[in-house]
């Protein structure tokens, strides 16, 4: 599977081969829900809590006499019926978080890149080294690719000078190509890659890498 490449004026420079097994599968979209459904639940702290009324401040007294004055019969002010009372049933910290097996949040990732190769959404440049460190470069370099919602630009090494072309509009996100997830390939529309990213995909996510993995469960 062959993919352009592109230098900074949009023009293509050539071609890079890219792996079938990462960006050329039929995309899981199961796997990939269960995925992004286990990602944003570990993000949540777990910290909510409420009192019960056996936790709020106060209510030991009982507010009037049992019988004799007419009106129902009340142990507490800190009931749950009461104002200011304790609550029923309330959330109390937990933790959310959910496993999923390294093979299936593998295969959540590629079956997100290849959707994204499949839809022509991925664009590779060449190099981002001579990209000037303002706004308006890479304003010029979207303007190039044409219209998307959302991109991400993910790149092998850090680059200081794309940080700051991109820092300053809020539908570009630029991040090292290690820190690469499915909730952000999902939101964004675009996928902008260099060399260097793809070489590190390829290596992480590719067949070689599938197969140590299965050798080292096989092993254990």
């Amino acid at each position: 599977m062959q993919i352009d490449v592109l230098n900074l004026n949009g023009e293509v420079t050539g071609q890079i081969e890219v792996s079938e097994f990462v960006f050329g599968i039929e995309p899981n979209t199961a796997v990939m829900h269960q995925a992004l459904v286990r990602q944003h639940a570990n993000k949540r702290l777990g910290t909510h809590s409420t009192k019960t009324r056996g936790e709020v401040s106060g209510g030991g007294r009982k507010p009037w006499k049992q019988k004799g004055t007419g009106r129902a019969r009340q142990g507490s002010t800190r009931a749950p019926h009461w104002r200011h009372g304790g609550v029923t049933f309330g959330p109390k910290p937990r933790d959310y978080t959910q496993a999923l097996p390294k093979r299936m949040r593998r295969l959540a990732l590629r079956s997100a890149l290849s959707e994204k190769a499949r839809g022509g959404q991925i664009v590779v440049i060449d190099s981002f080294t001579e990209l000037e460190g303002r706004t308006k470069s890479m304003i010029a370099l979207l303007g190039l690719l044409g219209d998307a919602r959302g991109t991400m630009v993910a790149t092998g090494a850090k680059q200081e000078n794309l940080i700051r072309a991109a820092s300053n509009l809020p539908e570009v996100k630029t991040l090292l190509v290690n820190y690469l997830n499915l909730h952000d390939l999902l939101k964004n529309a675009r996928l902008i890659l260099d060399s260097e990213a793809i070489s590190y995909i390829e290596q992480t996510w590719g067949e070689e890498s599938e197969e140590r993995l299965r050798m080292v469960r096989r092993a254990a």
